[in-house]
């Protein structure tokens, strides 16, 4: 596991997951053959955005606010097989894809905030896995409502 020496150096890393995050929805949005899904990945390239704007703002200011909300899980990932990205990728495997990704990066985010130094650290990386949490939700809320319902 990758080891920081700094909350520098944790913050540098979670802006750069972030700018990934925008190029893979904006990647997700370019693929897409549909209106409705450009725009849900190009809303997510914008959110992850938003979040990688606000990294940088803790960077510069120092201030950091824990969020205290559970996030509700509906675990439609696990039982979902992976996807690999194509250009011919259906709305319903763009989804998918996004869903894995998302909780990998949850998954990432709480064991990095497991193997923190100090709490203060740990509450950066929590913070930021809920915010995976988040996206994860809207994503399977998203395929429950589009993919799920319609068969």
């Amino acid at each position: 596991m990758k080891e920081f020496k700094t909350i520098e150096d944790i913050l540098d890393f979670a802006i750069g997951e972030e700018q990934a995050a925008v190029d893979f929805y904006l990647m997700l949005a370019g693929q897409s053959k549909s209106r409705q899904s450009k725009e849900v990945f190009t809303d997510f390239a914008e959110e992850e955005m938003r979040h990688k704007v606000n990294l940088i703002k803790v960077k510069e200011n120092g201030s950091f606010q824990l969020s205290e909300t559970k996030i509700k899980d509906l675990k439609i990932t696990e039982y979902l097989v992976d996807i690999k990205p194509s250009p011919d990728m259906t709305y319903q495997d763009a989804l998918i894809l996004a869903m894995k990704k998302e909780k990998a990066a949850y998954r990432m985010y709480t064991e990095l905030a497991e193997a923190a130094p100090d709490s203060r650290t740990g509450s950066i990386f929590l913070s930021l896995a809920q915010e995976e949490a988040k996206h994860k939700l809207r994503f399977e809320v998203e395929y429950d409502d589009y993919i799920l319902r319609e068969n």
